[in-house]
């Protein structure tokens, strides 16, 4: 243990997460649940946690109350080594305004690293679904000798225009960073794909400090991670790419080692919960290695009466499937679906009821919606719409928290 580096691991939660309304409507967009029991966060301080890396604060800031809940009930580490997962709100040590960026948040913040002394800081987002040993990350970054180190995953160049790219040397070094170019560069080892920013970062704290001052004394910056603390170590010749592709998590299959998905988008996040109930997942919630960790819910298992079925389908604890079918969907905690109901491709938040009869297909019911007897919802858009439901590109309905879908 004496021979590991002091590190104090920063985690990004601050966001308003407008691309996933309504579902962000009454929460954070970490705070969002994914998986049936989860969250997004718990996916992030998972990673953390299972790399060793536990000493962790978490910054929030827009309707932080639903997040901070959740991490004071399930992320209650032990001190006696000094771990914790401490929420921080914008506490404005530096005047009288909240966060004006992702650098700001973390510059407003800056006791915390005066406070713990860490040797590298580790700054991650909130919102994203993967696996990574950060620790692996951790030694790269420290035996490259960089000032900065930026996870990258490689995506095809044809798709590239659509994220902040890295343009990278042989070596690793970053040459440019480039958010979505018209003309990605290519890798060094594989011209048709590029380095795509996964919003991670390691620094070495000194350098870091430092950078953080000149930029919240610098009027024209925009006080981003991405958009000018990055940069201004490219700058320099001090920041690295590290290669996600190269990390190997325990128990990670060849399919899921190097999934990472942005489900920023109510589609992306409907996606994502589509392929969680495929019989071979992209992305696999039972590895047991590299657990993802959260609070599970204090109920009893799933219950199935009157030949009530679930097929290709999560099912959380204290569900209740009475006489109805579940087909292709994630149900969290204390879900009822009653006689004859049908829930198809969908994700049900919990405290969700289907009434008998009714139907539910390709939609997101946010918490304690209920459906009543006979009613529809997914299956007439303009009838959803009419209704002040959100509907998708993709056809994806959404019913906003605590709403009711009537015949």
């Amino acid at each position: 243990m004496s021979d590991r580096p002091n590190v104090l691991s920063i985690v990004l939660a601050g966001g308003e997460g407008k691309r996933l309304m309504p579902l962000t409507a009454d929460r954070a967009k970490p705070a969002v649940p994914f998986g049936g029991t989860y969250r997004l966060i718990d996916y992030v301080l998972s990673n953390l946690a299972n790399s060793g890396l536990t000493k962790i604060a978490v910054l929030t800031q827009y309707k932080s109350h639903s997040l901070d809940h959740h991490i004071a009930q399930t992320w209650r580490m032990s001190t006696l080594l000094g771990s914790f997962v401490a929420t921080v709100p914008a506490q404005q040590r530096t005047g009288k305004q909240w966060y004006m960026g992702s650098a700001d948040a973390i510059y407003q913040s800056l006791n915390l690293i005066t406070d713990q002394d860490p040797d590298y800081v580790v700054v991650f987002g909130a919102d994203n679904i993967y696996r990574m040993d950060v620790d692996a990350m951790m030694a790269a970054h420290i035996a490259s000798g960089a000032e900065c180190t930026v996870a990258g995953i490689r995506v095809p160049r044809s798709e590239a225009s659509a994220f902040g790219i890295i343009d990278a040397a042989d070596d690793g070094r970053i040459l440019q960073f480039l958010e979505k170019p018209a003309d990605p560069p290519g890798l060094p080892d594989s011209p048709d794909e590029s380095f795509a920013s996964m919003g991670n970062y390691i620094f070495t704290r000194k350098a870091f400090v430092e950078c953080l001052q000149a930029d919240a004394e610098d009027d024209s910056s925009k006080h981003d991670m991405g958009g000018n603390i990055v940069p201004f170590f490219v700058n320099k010749g001090q920041a690295n790419v590290y290669d996600f592709t190269k990390n190997n998590v325990p128990g990670s299959t060849e399919k899921d080692r190097n999934y990472w998905r942005d489900v920023g988008t109510i589609d992306a996040y409907h996606a994502a919960h589509m392929d969680l109930v495929s019989v071979d997942p992209d992305f696999n919630l039972y590895n047991r290695k590299w657990p993802i960790f959260t609070q599970q819910a204090q109920a009893p298992g799933a219950k199935f009466t009157l030949r009530g079925t679930a097929e290709d389908s999560i099912v959380s604890a204290g569900c209740i499937i009475s006489g109805g079918d579940v087909d292709r969907s994630v149900l969290s905690p204390n879900v009822v679906v009653d006689k004859w109901a049908k829930v198809e491709e969908s994700v049900i938040f919990s405290g969700v009821k289907v009434g008998r009869n009714a139907v539910v297909r390709r939609a997101i019911l946010d918490k304690n919606v209920v459906v009543e007897d006979g009613a529809e919802v997914g299956v007439n858009h303009d009838h959803d719409r009419a209704r002040g439901f959100d509907v998708s590109e993709a056809g994806v309905t959404t019913v906003s928290k605590g709403g009711r879908v009537t015949v």
